[in-house]
């Protein structure tokens, strides 16, 4: 994500007869302004990259949210306490995805923000200490070559020459300077690059570790959920099929019961009639007797 480091600006500022010209400073200034933006922009996209995450996460969670809940109501008390037991156990899966989700996003969001705001305050510092030794060295060497152009014009004859090389003497010290200052300049942006860099090295890798295990605390959550569901499934087919055979064992006895109960009756019945046939035929013979 950190772009390339930034080439060295081979700025030379051309002498005129009021010092260095000021579109060529503004030029180099205009340079640091844009390297110090540059920094500002990778530590904005470190910022997206954590925004993006947090929302890959936000929809993750939003799946999760959107599975319908099973009540299976109509199972017996023992099926529905495993599956309310189960359904207990994902829910805490889950929450604690959610909460490593929340996490990871704050956390990731506060990373970004902070690197952005040390990048720019950085960025903000070498340029102003860049600008304020340019404006030092273009002050001096202004001065300087003032001086011995005011020298120059009251020995012009007898000491052109040696004007001329003190004049050359400023102009690479100047140069020199300037040098030094572009030197240590991209020296410091290629620190910062580089802090950047490692820096972004170690979110993403930590940032990939908290989206691993939030899917994997997910995973689990599905599969705890799937599972519940298939023993909620393989109880009721259970007790289903024990309450079918419970019913036909049930109208078996009935069926039993009332053939039984037929027979009894059926054999008090012929016993009733033997009984008074029995009755009748001894009321005869009383009667017979009688007469």
């Amino acid at each position: 994500m950190s772009s390339a480091p930034t080439a060295p600006h081979d700025f030379e500022f051309d002498v005129v007869r009021r010092g260095y010209r000021p579109e060529e400073v503004d030029a180099h200034a205009a340079a640091l302004s844009r390297d110090r933006d540059a920094a500002w922009e990778r530590a904005a996209r470190l910022t997206v990259l954590a925004r993006e995450m947090g929302t890959d996460l936000a929809l993750l969670r939003e799946t999760v949210a959107g599975l319908t809940p099973q009540t299976y109501e109509a199972l017996g008390g023992r099926a529905r306490e495993l599956f309310e037991l189960g359904v207990a156990e994902a829910e805490a899966v889950r929450d604690g995805g959610r909460e490593d989700a929340r996490r990871i996003v704050a956390d990731a969001e506060e990373a970004g923000e902070r690197l952005r705001a040390a990048a720019q305050a950085y960025a903000d510092g070498v340029r102003g200490e860049a600008e304020e030794r340019a404006r030092q060295v273009l002050q001096a060497a202004q001065a300087e070559a003032d001086e011995l152009r005011i020298e120059a014009r009251r020995g012009v004859k007898e000491g052109r020459g040696e004007a001329l090389a003190a004049l050359r003497e400023t102009r690479e010290r100047a140069e020199g300077m300037l040098a030094e200052l572009q030197k240590e300049y991209d020296e410091r942006v290629a620190g910062i690059e580089r802090e950047v860099a490692e820096r972004e090295a170690a979110f993403d890798e930590g940032l990939a570790e908290r989206v691993a295990r939030a899917e994997a605390a997910l995973l689990d959550a599905e599969r705890g959920f799937a599972e519940a569901e298939a023993d909620a499934a393989r109880m009721q087919e259970e007790a289903e099929e024990r309450a079918a055979e419970a019913l036909a064992e049930a109208q078996r006895r009935e069926e039993w019961v009332a053939r039984e109960t037929e027979r009894v009756l059926r054999e008090h019945g012929e016993r009733w009639d033997d009984v008074r046939a029995h009755m009748d035929c001894i009321r005869e013979s009383l009667s017979a007797l009688t007469e």
